[in-house]
């Protein structure tokens, strides 16, 4: 499956092969993401549907580390999440408006 973005004056390519979804720690800093689908244990995600981390939610990667470990911007509030936790969030590049 091919998609095709425009963003701005650049366009952006992500082929997905093998069924390969991105996930949160894959994200780039300064980008806008929305989430797609959540696999964590139950008690995270009830956690993270708390803070509003739910699907088709937009999130701004504000910093991460090699380790996964990121802290992400959503719904106005600064999250610290681990690989674990990064690593079970399904991620789509949000397109520009």
């Amino acid at each position: 499956i091919q998609y095709f973005q425009m963003t701005g004056r650049l366009l952006s390519t992500m082929i997905m092969k093998d069924g390969h979804r991105m996930k949160l720690y894959e994200g780039k800093i300064g980008t806008t993401y929305l989430v797609e689908s959540v696999h964590v244990e139950d008690a995270i995600n009830r956690r993270l549907e708390a803070l509003g981390v739910n699907e088709n939610t937009p999130l701004l990667v504000m910093n991460k580390k090699n380790s996964g470990t990121m802290i992400i911007k959503v719904r106005g509030t600064r999250l610290a999440l681990g690989r674990r936790i990064t690593g079970g969030i399904e991620v789509k590049e949000e397109a520009a408006s």
